[in-house]
């Protein structure tokens, strides 16, 4: 029965049913001059000028997954039984905002950055992403559907939403990237970057309602007086056992996509003489700025799929209906509960065609960071989705969030403490850590620890190989590295 009841939560929020979902990847670690390939997806421009002559990411993931609604008691998560209302989940029945939920995967897979010279680099990505968002519900609504449903005290009042959503995607990505620090003079330094991504649609699907009005009678009849409903999934989806592994195959579904991306770096103590620290790294020159921005536009593109026989677009205006009829049943299928909803109303739009198009969750990044010592550094960075309207029903969002973060950072080390708040106003504390080929964190770590409940959380590992030491040799500007050597340098050295 709890099973049947949010799965007709879930068609009456795509009947009445934006939100977001993946910010930003290694959050806090990210901006580091030290994340080498796990900077890239955030702006490829930070591949040029790496202080890495090669870097390759072995395996790593980041995940996240929040709502604005519920709240979950931590150890009933952990236990394994059946949760209970108002004991180990705890619904947000008084607010007046809209509720939203979101989430997202991304497993890098082996990839790797290549330092051409001290001014280019290419890298090429290998990742496995998935990633949803939807809601835009009214409180009012979610309680209909949570509190005693059927609630008879809800009987014979009008629920109404004019929009609301799910959307979601799985996909395949290979990223090439370029990056090339293509000006620099006295203290300015600029560096850009492209990734041209070849996609593979994995899985796909949408939920939209629009101008929803519905009224139930009793727990058995409703009058739906209002409301469209625009649903489809890929036609792979029909087949699907509910495992990955069988859905999985990285060329199907081709899609284009895109990064791109500028840096600029103030530079006022170098002025030739190279880093502030002397280190193995053979380009110590990487972070000898004192300041940098950086500005980039990443997941641009999409994936086009074909539509599954049973996607509709319905026209919903029914009297008297019979209010079992719209939930799943147990052992239905995906395909054969889309059919049969698709035989219950009357359809529209039917030369809307057998594709859809789904756009990447696009989003604009923005990042400033401050060399205090070259040991200390504070970072800001802000993740904005630029696909939240109402006009597009093909997409995912990604979630509009600000990130501080200060850092300590030497050649094998680096500690993270970022802080964050996201576009519903929930804020973070979080830890993450770098020691030599391990990265692990999370942006939320000591504020849900400090939590009783949870609605919101992440985390991210990686495990990475990278030069230990490089002779420099001939990657030394002037003669035995004298202007890598500043600390050590008690004089100018001699004009010719």
């Amino acid at each position: 029965m709890v099973q049947q009841r949010y799965s007709l939560l879930l068609l009456i929020v795509g009947l009445l049913t934006a939100a977001s979902l993946q910010a930003q990847t290694f959050p806090g670690y990210h901006t580091s001059q030290y994340a080498g390939i796990h900077a890239v997806p955030f702006n490829p421009a930070s591949a040029a000028g790496s202080r890495y002559r090669w870097d390759v990411n072995i395996v790593g993931a980041d995940a996240k997954a929040g709502n604005t609604y519920i709240k979950f008691n931590k150890a009933s998560l952990l236990s394994g039984d059946s949760l209970k209302r108002f004991v180990d989940w705890f619904p947000d029945t008084l607010s007046k905002n809209l509720q939203h939920a979101w989430g997202s995967v991304d497993i890098m897979m082996p990839s790797a950055l290549y330092s051409i010279n001290e001014s280019q680099s290419i890298a090429f990505t290998w990742r496995v992403r998935a990633s949803f968002n939807g809601g835009n519900m009214h409180t009012s609504t979610a309680n209909f559907f949570s509190l005693n449903y059927p609630n008879p005290r809800m009987y014979n009042r009008t629920i109404a939403e004019e929009y609301s959503g799910f959307y979601g995607q799985a996909w395949n990505e290979f990223g090439f990237t370029y990056a090339k620090v293509f000006k620099d003079v006295g203290d300015h330094r600029w560096k850009g970057g492209i990734t041209l991504k070849y996609l593979g649609g994995q899985a796909a699907g949408y939920a939209v309602g629009r101008d929803g009005s519905f009224v139930f009678e009793s727990r058995s009849r409703v009058d739906i007086n209002s409301g469209k409903l625009n649903y489809a999934y890929n036609a792979e989806m029909d087949a699907w056992d509910g495992s990955f592994g069988t859905l999985y195959s990285p060329f199907q579904n081709p899609g284009i996509g895109a990064d791109i991306g500028v840096i600029y770096e103030w530079r006022p103590d170098s002025d030739g003489f190279g880093s502030y620290y002397e280190d193995d790294t053979w380009n110590p020159d990487a972070d000898t700025w004192k300041a940098r921005i950086g500005v980039s536009i990443v997941d641009i593109g999409g994936i086009s799929y074909t539509k599954s026989l049973y996607a509709a677009n319905l026209d919903l205006r029914v009297q008297d209906y019979d209010a079992y009829l719209l939930e799943k049943r147990k052992g239905e299928s995906i395909s054969q509960y889309a059919r049969r909803m698709s035989t219950q109303f009357a359809h529209v739009d039917s030369d809307a065609g057998d594709k859809f198009y789904m756009n990447l969750p696009t989003s604009l990044n923005l990042m400033g960071d401050y060399n205090i010592d070259g040991r200390f550094f504070v970072s800001a960075s802000a993740t904005i989705g630029l696909l939240g309207g109402q006009k597009d029903d093909h997409k995912t969002n990604a979630l509009t969030q600000l990130l501080v973060t200060p850092r300590y950072e030497t050649q094998h080390l680096g500690v993270y403490l970022p802080f964050s708040v996201n576009r519903y106003g929930q804020a973070d504390a979080g830890f993450g850590l770098r020691a030599g080929p391990l990265v692990i964190g999370s942006a939320s770590l000591f504020s849900n620890l400090a939590r009783s409940t949870v609605n919101h959380a992440d985390v991210f590992v990686a495990l990475r190989i990278i030069p230990i030491r490089f002779n420099r040799g001939s990657w030394d500007k002037g003669g035995g590295g004298i202007f890598r050597k500043r600390r050590n340098n008690l004089g100018c050295p001699s004009v010719p």
